[in-house]
């Protein structure tokens, strides 16, 4: 019986954290250090990747994403020794991203401690990778990173290679059939609204949300409290941002604080 009693609360528990809204800070690491731009153009330097992650931990933040911004476009495998020491400091779920291209360097990435890859390019580039993935070390461990813009008609389209390259793909089709290939998770990023600080796109988290039942992470333009929760109101459920945590006084604690006065389910 005590076992059972055992079971259920671990059950519980689990279920409790992932049905809670996540406020998730993302971290751009690009030649041995941290920056952010606009538009995925004209970074800036805004410091050094372990000590981030040590202030996140003393912020008690619910989950980091650590993106190598650089590493496909320069051909790199993932630097497997320096996400190794940033999981040692690291007391939240870390999810990685940068450089993936094979289920061996998911397998590395997994041994020296990140919870989750993030893959972008390479699921456009060889979408079995996602299925790959998903069937060897579950769907938990798989979030697909889509960044799209939008078009003149309206529309939105795909780019990969950090922005840089046009693939014609549209973010609805690339969200089902990465759900339909075993994704955890969506991590959709307005290409246009990142860095501004004017709010997410919620036509595209609105999209993404209403074709897919998987969690959707918005990402691309917050800039005060109230873009978070006019994100969840459109579907989103979990949040990421950069730029409002590095540039303004505003901490992940008190945009939690605001959602659960909004009656947001929060963990605080």
């Amino acid at each position: 019986m005590l076992g059972y009693c055992l079971i259920f609360y671990l059950f519980n528990k689990v279920l409790n954290y992932v049905l809670k809204t996540r406020i998730i800070p993302t971290l751009l690491y690009k030649d041995l250090g941290l920056v952010k731009g606009v538009g995925f153009d004209s970074w800036r330097r805004v410091g050094s990747a372990m000590q981030s992650i040590k202030v996140y931990n003393m912020r008690e933040v619910d989950e980091l994403v650590f993106l190598d911004i650089t590493a496909t476009q320069d051909s790199r495998q993932p630097d497997f020794h320096l996400i190794d020491d940033l999981a040692d400091e690291c007391f939240m779920p870390l999810a990685v991203g940068g450089g993936i291209k094979t289920i061996e360097d998911v397998r590395k990435l997994l041994m020296v401690g990140a919870d989750k890859v993030v893959v972008n390019s390479q699921a456009v580039v060889t979408p079995d990778l996602i299925s790959a993935i998903a069937n060897q070390f579950g769907a938990q461990s798989i979030v697909v990173s889509i960044d799209a813009r939008k078009t003149k008609s309206g529309d939105y389209e795909i780019y990969t290679h950090a922005g840089k390259t046009p693939t014609g793909l549209c973010p609805k089709d690339m969200s089902r059939c990465a759900q339909e290939a075993g994704a955890g998770e969506i991590l959709i990023t307005s290409i246009d609204n990142d860095g501004t600080m004017e709010g997410y796109d919620l036509t595209l988290i609105e999209e993404i949300s209403r074709t897919v039942s998987i969690p959707v992470i918005a990402s691309g333009g917050a800039g005060k409290k109230g873009d978070f929760s006019d994100a969840l109101r459109c579907g989103a459920s979990a949040l990421a941002a950069a730029s409002i945590f590095h540039f303004t006084e505003q901490t992940p604690l008190e945009i939690k604080h605001h959602l659960k006065d909004q009656r947001f389910p929060v963990r605080v």
